[in-house]
């Protein structure tokens, strides 16, 4: 895959990273909370509508998990526009890094909670990035 095409890919993510943060974020006000909460609701199979955000403590780690995704997002879609290009495998690393310890942390932490289908839903999130990232261009590679 081409520097460029690589770029593109990982601004996506990016941005699909930040749109999960904020629509997130949004669920925190009962006004816009609807879908998050379907989301939830798919998540905690069967579809029940039994999820509430309606205790502040789900609605405080709502906005701290959606702040937490929002800035996760702008800080990779800064590597993949400002680093990428001279620094192609530090890039990678610093991305893959952080995908991977989300990715155990979320889904175990899914898994325990009784979220299984979460867990299956984060593996579309790694791929968001791994696929891009699979092959570092030999002529980008590590500036050291």
């Amino acid at each position: 895959m081409s520097t460029k095409r690589t770029i593109a890919y990982l601004k996506l993510a990016s941005g699909i990273i930040i749109g999960f943060g904020l629509l997130g974020f949004l669920g925190v006000w009962p006004l816009f909370a609807a879908p998050i909460k379907m989301l939830l609701d798919l998540i905690f199979w069967p579809v029940d509508a039994n999820q509430s955000l309606a205790a502040p403590e789900s609605s405080l780690l709502l906005a701290v998990a959606s702040g937490v995704l929002v800035g996760w997002g702008a800080m990779m879609w800064l590597i993949a526009t400002r680093l990428y290009q001279t620094n192609a495998e530090l890039s990678r690393t610093i991305i893959m890094t952080g995908i991977t310890l989300w990715f155990v942390i979320d889904s175990t932490g899914s898994i325990i909670a009784g979220a299984p289908l979460n867990a299956l839903f984060n593996l579309g999130f790694v791929a968001l990035f791994y696929l891009p990232l699979r092959h570092i261009p030999k002529s980008i590679t590590s500036n050291t």
